[in-house]
C-alpha cells in the first residue's frame, strides 16, 4: 500500500484541515474516510466554496424546495442549506475534537462577506450563527479587517471559537494575537472559563507569489539592461510568502514564550495558567497557482509545531502521494528576513506593505462576488422549483 505523507506531519505538530465542504462528501462517506483514514482533523469553508458545493447541484434541490415551501426568504434557505452541511460535518469530526482535547475536530463558517467592514454586524451575525448551529466544534470565520478585529475580541470574550481569515501581512497576524489575547483578559475579568476556547489565525500564502511574482514579470517584461538586477528580481520570485509566513511564525513565537521582559509574552503567561489555548497560525490559499513552482511547496516548507494546513481536495491528493515531509518552518529564517528586506531595493521596489492591504480589499471581493453569484443562482433555482 502506498505511504500517505500526510499521516507523518501530525508527528512534527502540525494539524492538517481541508479547504471544502459539500454534502456530496458527507452523504458519500467520503468525508467520514478522509477524518478517520487519511489523516483530516478539520474543515474550513467560505463562500466560494459553498457556491461551487450548492450551485448546479441537485443533492441540495429538495431542502430548497421545503424551503420554499415555507415561504422561506432566499438568505434563510441559504443558511437551512450551509448550517444543516456544517452541523453534519461538526458531528463528524466531533471524535477528533475529543480525542485532540479539543485542539482540533473543528469545522469553519464565514460570517456574510459583506459586513466585513460592519463591527456590530458581525458581532450579532457571529452569536447567532454559533447559537443555530449549535455545535461546539464550530468556529466562525471573521475578516481580519480593522473593523472585524474588535468584533474578535468581542465573539472571543463570549466563549466562541475563531478563525480569522484573509491575514496577508505579518503585522495584521500581531493584531490578530492581541485581539485573542484582550478577549481571552475580558472573559478572565468577567470570571469565566477560558479553557474551551480555540482560535486560529489563517494566514495567506499563494496569493501574495501571485502578486509580487505579477510585478517582477511586469518589471522584466518591460527589459532588465544589467544581468546583476535580473537576476535580484528573480531570486524573490516564489519566495516571498513561505518567507512572509515564517518571519510572522517567529513574532508567534515572541508572543507565547515566557521571558524575564514582561509585557505581552507576560500577558498570556497569565492566561495560560488559567487554561488558554495557543491561537495556532493557519496557513491558507495553499494550492499552487503557478505550474512552474512545486505543487505542494506550502505545505512541505511551513511544517512546524503548534500550526495548521489547511489544503484544498488536489492538494490533499498530491501531499499524500509525494509530499517530503520534514520540520521545515524554522530552517533558513534569516534568509526569510533578508528577502523580505530585500523587496525595498530600489533595484526591486517592491511595497510589500501596499501588495497587502491590496491583497485584503481583493480577498473580501473574492468572497463577496461567489456569495452574492450563490444568492442569484438560489433565485433561480427557487423559481424553477416554486410551486406554479
Amino acid at each position: 500500500m502506498a505511504t500517505n505523507h500526510l499521516l507523518e506531519i501530525k508527528q512534527y505538530g502540525q494539524s492538517i484541515w481541508m479547504d471544502n465542504l459539500t454534502r456530496d462528501i458527507i452523504q458519500s462517506g467520503e468525508l467520514q474516510d478522509l477524518v478517520e483514514n487519511q489523516g483530516i482533523s478539520g474543515i474550513t469553508s467560505n463562500p466560494a466554496i459553498f457556491e461551487k458545493a450548492i450551485a448546479g447541484n441537485v443533492i441540495y434541490d429538495a431542502d430548497i424546495e421545503a424551503g420554499v415551501r415555507a415561504g422561506l426568504p432566499i438568505q434563510k434557505i441559504y443558511e437551512s442549506l450551509v448550517f444543516a452541511d456544517i452541523r453534519n460535518a461538526c458531528d463528524i469530526l466531533r471524535p477528533v475534537y475529543e480525542a485532540s482535547y479539543r485542539l482540533d475536530g473543528y469545522v469553519s463558517i464565514e460570517v456574510p462577506p459583506t459586513i466585513a467592514h460592519d463591527t456590530e454586524a458581525t458581532i450579532a451575525e457571529a452569536r447567532r450563527y454559533f447559537q443555530e448551529i449549535g455545535r461546539e466544534n464550530l468556529m466562525i470565520k471573521i475578516p481580519g479587517t480593522e473593523p472585524g478585529l474588535p468584533a474578535v475580541e468581542q465573539v472571543i470574550s463570549e466563549g466562541m471559537n475563531v478563525n480569522i481569515t484573509l491575514l496577508f501581512s505579518v503585522e495584521s497576524y500581531i493584531n490578530t494575537a492581541w485581539a485573542y489575547i484582550r478577549g481571552l483578559e475580558k472573559r478572565v475579568a468577567e470570571g469565566k472559563d477560558i479553557s474551551r476556547i480555540a482560535s486560529v489565525a489563517s494566514f495567506f500564502l499563494s496569493r501574495i507569489d501571485s502578486n509580487v511574482d505579477g510585478k517582477i514579470d511586469a518589471k522584466l517584461k518591460k527589459g532588465v539592461d544589467d544581468i546583476a538586477v535580473e537576476a535580484k528580481l528573480l531570486a524573490v520570485k516564489g519566495k516571498v510568502a513561505i518567507a512572509n509566513a515564517k518571519v510572522a511564525y517567529q513574532e508567534y513565537k515572541k508572543i507565547i514564550e515566557s521571558d524575564a521582559s514582561g509585557g505581552l509574552c507576560q500577558r498570556w503567561q497569565a492566561l495560560v495558567a488559567k487554561g488558554a489555548t495557543v491561537q495556532r497560525l493557519l496557513w491558507a490559499s495553499t494550492s499552487t497557482k503557478d505550474p512552474n513552482y512545486r505543487d505542494v511547496m506550502y505545505i512541505e516548507e511551513l511544517i512546524g509545531r503548534d500550526t495548521v494546513n489547511t489544503v484544498p481536495p488536489a492538494t490533499i491528493k498530491a501531499c499524500a502521494d509525494h509530499c517530503n515531509v520534514g520540520d521545515r518552518l524554522e530552517t533558513d529564517v534569516d534568509k526569510a528576513y533578508t528577502l523580505i528586506e530585500n523587496l525595498k531595493d530600489p533595484d526591486i521596489n517592491i511595497d510589500l506593505d501596499a501588495v497587502m492591504d491590496e491583497l485584503l480589499v481583493e480577498g473580501i471581493d473574492k468572497f463577496i462576488q461567489p456569495f452574492q453569484s450563490l444568492m442569484n443562482s438560489l433565485e433561480e433555482k427557487i423559481k424553477v422549483l416554486s410551486p406554479v
